[in-house]
């Protein structure tokens, strides 16, 4: 049975129309008060002045003038993000964005996606897209402490025993890394070019990158590989596929009681 929150005497029946919206997979949380600060939501023709407005349902709610249809059931896909696509929904510059390549790859009845954390223009592997704003969240905090695992193809000198000893963490100019597991990729070495597998659980901004700038590594290829129980596997680059609904319920309940 869902946990349903405790509501004190003078708050308002319903929930705070960020959340909905975030369920109905329109943006997270934080992403809908930033519109609402635009301007950009409206209920029955009326602009939302605040976040702080509390709705039992979606009924007369329109972004940009568009009406919003009533939250679905969560929904989760994997995605095989390549080299030279923004993890963005547009660009000013005009550079492709994972969206230009997501109208061909998900299926026809698939809902407005969000994608869950970020791959940089470099970074090729699994991003993982969903409908459903609270699921994004959550599973983008570094509390949730999710493992994501990276290859690396570097060149430089780096000592097994530097990689190993990320496990305790490293600080780079002031930023604090917490636990990182690195190896060489077996059979992975070749003089100074070698692969290196990383796994880790904050996900920092350019964290993996950084890291092996640290040690002098020149890093030529990343590709993230997996995102908690969900892998990139065989998956082709450029494809989407959907994520059984079972598996997301499994990977909710370990979050939630802290198996991962």
């Amino acid at each position: 049975m869902a946990h349903k929150e405790t509501r004190a005497p003078d708050r308002p029946d319903g929930d705070r129309i960020a959340k909905l919206l975030a369920r109905a997979g329109v943006a997270s949380r934080r992403e809908v008060e930033r519109m609402i600060g635009e301007g950009r939501v409206a209920l029955n023709g009326k602009t939302v002045e605040t976040p702080a407005t509390f709705l039992e349902s979606l009924r007369g709610i329109t972004v940009d003038g568009k009406p919003v249809g009533k939250a679905e059931p969560t929904r989760l896909f994997a995605f095989h993000k390549p080299v030279g696509l923004l993890t963005a929904e547009r660009d000013p510059g005009g550079r492709p964005t994972i969206y230009d390549a997501l109208r061909n790859a998900l299926p026809k009845n698939a809902p407005r996606v969000m994608p869950i954390g970020r791959l940089d223009l470099n970074t090729e592997g699994l991003l993982l897209l969903t409908n459903d704003g609270g699921f994004k969240r959550e599973m983008e905090l570094p509390s949730s402490g999710i493992p994501r695992t990276y290859r690396a193809r570097t060149y430089g000198d780096v000592s097994e025993a530097e990689l190993h000893g990320l496990i305790e963490g490293v600080t780079i100019d002031g930023m604090n890394y917490g636990r990182i597991d690195a190896d060489f990729e077996r059979g992975g070495k070749q003089g100074a070019n070698q692969w290196i597998v990383l796994t880790i659980t904050e996900g920092k901004n350019r964290e993996v990158r950084r890291v092996l700038e640290h040690f002098g590594l020149k890093v030529s290829r990343l590709i993230r590989t997996s995102y908690g129980p969900f892998d990139l596997a065989d998956l082709p680059r450029g494809a989407a596929q959907e994520i059984v609904r079972q598996d997301i319920g499994r990977f909710r309940s370990d979050l939630k009681n802290g198996r991962l």
